[in-house]
């Protein structure tokens, strides 16, 4: 369990050190995302972005325990 949440630590790391490079492909900008924008609120809700992660993180994982 230790070293689970270490590389899952170490992961968390390096996408955060990568973010101002990773901001550039337009993941999150995809059509079925719901944003919200007010005078003083913005509300953010990456539907289409977050099943599409999802999608990729499981097939990469069922490739891995194969």
């Amino acid at each position: 369990m230790s070293r689970a949440l270490i590389i899952i630590g170490i992961v968390l790391v390096v996408l955060g050190l990568l973010w101002p490079w990773l901001s550039r492909f337009g993941l999150f900008r995809l059509p079925g995302n719901i944003v919200i924008e007010r005078d003083n609120f913005r509300f953010y809700f990456p539907i289409t972005s977050m099943l599409l992660i999802s999608a990729v993180l499981s097939l990469i994982l069922w490739l891995f325990r194969r």
